[in-house]
């Protein structure tokens, strides 16, 4: 008797951006796993470039069989940076996501577009950064942040999301890339066209420059919290290209 064989399902990877966590992913999430995915959403330290991505590394390294690994808002350039020497990373997903080119910063690539007014909203605290340094983190005013970074969202949705913001260094948005993930590997984006953090331009262009196939999405910065059949539907694309 012959017995067809089983190509176990890549496990999801998830990493959230700058003022968001982990259950951003929730809904998403609850998606994948309904698809038969393992699911990890990976705690994003939002402290450097660098280090996140090392981080993201690690919890590659611990996970056995193919990858797909998704980064929204600047998540993106750490997936970017994380998928390059992680052997079992077969596809990259970029949501509402910086997608940077070595050298290039997630404050470079802000200033590059017009369209955002996340400047405005930003509240800056001192800290001491892992170095011992001094530098600054930022979160989003929580009395802007429904507007800010989750229009679409339900208000009162939004306003905890505001309360459990996680903020993010300066110095993690001006560390240039390192070569990028993007130039081997297959990649996938969700524009957000209603996108006020990263303008949707911005998405595009980076999307397009790293050969991403690409799905527009009308929905705000939160388009895992708005919309998760969506990105879940880019996500099951790119998993789909590695099980064949």
């Amino acid at each position: 008797m012959f017995h067809r064989s089983h190509t176990p399902r890549p496990t999801v990877v998830l990493d959230h951006g700058a003022f968001a966590d982990s259950t951003s992913w929730n809904d998403v999430a609850r998606e994948l796993r309904r698809e038969g995915h393992p699911v990890v959403a990976a705690a994003n330290p939002l402290r450097g470039l660098s280090g996140d991505a090392a981080y993201v590394r690690e919890v590659l390294a611990g996970i056995e069989g193919p990858v797909v690994l998704v980064g929204h808002s600047y998540g993106g350039a750490v997936v970017s940076a994380a998928a390059v020497g992680a052997d079992n990373v077969r596809a990259l997903v970029y949501v509402a996501a910086f997608v940077p080119d070595k050298g290039e910063s997630a404050l470079d690539l802000a200033a590059r577009f017009p369209g955002s007014s996340l400047g405005d909203a930003l509240h800056p605290v001192p800290v001491t950064l892992p170095d011992g340094s001094p530098g600054v983190e930022f979160t989003i005013d929580q009395a802007k942040f429904p507007h800010q970074f989750a229009a679409d969202v339900p208000e009162g949705v939004a306003q905890l999301m505001a309360v459990t913001q996680r903020p993010v260094t300066g110095a993690a948005l001006e560390e240039p890339a390192p070569e990028p993930g993007w130039r081997t590997l297959p990649s996938w984006a969700v524009v957000a066209t209603e996108d006020l953090n990263i303008p949707a331009a911005a998405q595009r262009h980076m999307a397009e420059r790293a050969g991403a196939r690409v799905r527009e999405v009308r929905a705000s910065h939160a388009v895992s919290v708005s919309h998760p059949q969506e990105v879940t539907s880019v996500v099951l694309a790119a998993a789909a290209s590695v099980t064949r």
